[in-house]
């Protein structure tokens, strides 16, 4: 049997002996470093100064989470208890209890808050607590 190498056009191919019989490499020691000392650059000095200023903003936001307040003390709601009727749902009872041109779904979510329920259901002869009409 027989093989045939196939070589590319151009390429000729140079046996290792031949490419390493003049080299002979000289190890050098390697300088010193410059004194030690940190050089800046001019991006490194933007970068810097980028981080200080965030740093400042990070600080100045954390002192005036602690001051953050309402717009002002919420009026206290004068409420009355009502005892839920067979077939009475919180979205009933939130229509009567809504004022002229406030929204249902608000009142529904202020008696959840209220009455501190885990869901809008009620079950008859529950007692909560609605704001006085």
């Amino acid at each position: 049997m027989t093989a045939l190498v196939m070589t590319r056009p151009g390429v000729v191919r140079v046996p290792v002996s031949a490419r390493t019989a003049g080299a002979v490499r000289r190890d050098r020691p390697v300088p010193p470093a410059g004194g030690g000392q940190l050089r800046l650059t001019a991006r490194g000095r933007v970068v810097l100064a980028f981080l200080a200023l965030l740093l400042v903003g990070v600080g100045l936001v954390m002192t005036q989470a602690d001051r953050a307040s309402a717009d002002g003390p919420s009026g206290a709601v004068e409420v009355v208890r009502h005892v839920v009727q067979p077939g009475e749902t919180l979205w009933g009872i939130a229509r009567q209890v809504a004022g002229p041109g406030e929204d249902v779904r608000d009142v529904v979510l202020q008696l959840v808050e209220l009455n501190r329920l885990p869901s809008a259901g009620l079950m008859a002869g529950q007692s909560i607590v609605v704001p006085a009409a």
